[in-house]
Order: C-alpha cells, then structure tokens, then sequence
C-alpha cells in the first residue's frame, strides 16, 4: 500500500527508514507516539482513540501488524487512510 497521489503525504521514497527497535519505542508506553507497522510502512495513530493506550482490541502499537491484520481484521486496508505516513520499516 502506498499513501494515495494528491495528498499532502511525501512519496514512499522520501520517508525516513525506521527499525523495529525504533517502532518498538513508539508503543503509547514509552514515548507519547503511537505508531504502528503496515505492509512496510508506518503509521501515525497516536490522535486514534482507539489507540489511545497503545491497544486496539488484541493488537499492540510499536510492532508491524502486516500478518496479524491480513490474518484476522474485521476491516480492510483502507483503514490506514486516515493516519499519515510516516515512515517505512527496515
């Protein structure tokens, strides 16, 4: 997935790599960010209130849920449309 043409959102090729270990940090635990990992890119979901202590129902922030959302969400992809981008995973 790739940030729709149009908005104000950089190019996948611009955004900055981030880790893991770096997500791992941004898990509404340790820092104030929310971030999540999505088929290689990552989003911002820190103003979600559906993330606001870094769980959405069985799912945790600060990790690549690329396996665990294909697998079982009740939504598709396009759920992520709504939260920038900002960053791709290593």
């Amino acid at each position: 997935m790739t940030p729709a043409t149009g908005n104000s959102q950089p190019t996948t090729d611009t955004l900055p790599e981030y880790s893991r270990a770096q997500l791992a940090l941004r898990n509404g635990q340790d820092r104030d960010e929310i971030w999540v990992g999505y088929q290689g890119l990552i989003y911002d979901v820190t103003k979600s209130r559906l993330w606001k202590r870094g769980n959405h129902y069985e799912h945790w922030a600060g990790q690549d849920l690329t396996r665990e959302l294909d697998r079982d969400a009740p939504h598709t992809p396009n759920v992520f449309d709504k939260f920038s981008v900002i960053g791709r995973l290593k």
